[in-house]
């Protein structure tokens, strides 16, 4: 019984971290905010590397002891990438992609290195075709990944849940039924 539960919890921990990849959408010719914090809070700017790549592990942007660095930068995204400085201490590193275009969709990846250390962010980008609004059925398509993820774990839980209460059901009746018996 115990590895049953155990096996729900493993599975409820695989399907949340699936339910919250990050996806972005963007429009060609628009422009689309890729994010990537750190949970760190108070960094030493000067101790902070952050580097984003491309699914094809083209430089994207760099961020070298807390200062940005371009030296290195793919020509694609020449003067189409910047990130927030004023916000670098506060952990976010979250990078700016402006004039979309069809070779931009993709996987991004961000990795965060630092005194304390280290950590990666996965972005998958999704370019439409034109700026006009979306139709309504895409508009819905994540409400309905929200809910499915939502159903999901409450399928996994209660079972966990009932595990647990019947756990202490049987404890609670061999306590009683033992002293009882004292």
């Amino acid at each position: 019984m115990i590895i049953g539960c155990c096996f729900i919890c493993a599975f409820l921990v695989l399907i949340n971290k699936v339910c919250l990849q990050v996806t972005v959408e963007g429009f060609i010719g628009g422009s689309v905010v890729l994010p990537c914090s750190s949970a760190e809070r108070d960094l030493k700017l000067q101790d902070i590397n952050v580097l984003w790549r491309d699914e094809g592990s083209e430089t994207v942007y760099d961020i070298i002891k807390g200062k940005a660095s371009v030296e290195r930068q793919d020509p694609q995204y020449m003067n189409r990438a910047e990130t927030f400085p004023e916000e670098y201490e506060r952990g976010n590193f979250s990078l700016r992609l402006i004039n979309l275009n069809y070779t931009d969709a993709g996987e991004f990846s961000c990795f965060i290195t630092h005194s304390s250390g280290s950590k990666q962010d996965n972005v998958r980008l999704f370019i439409n075709d034109s700026t006009a609004e979306k139709d309504p059925g895409t508009q819905s398509d994540w409400k309905k990944i929200l809910l499915i993820c939502v159903c999901t774990i409450f399928i996994i839980l209660v079972p966990v849940i009932a595990c647990f209460i019947i756990r202490r059901k049987r404890a609670l009746a061999s306590y009683i039924g033992g002293t009882v018996a004292n």
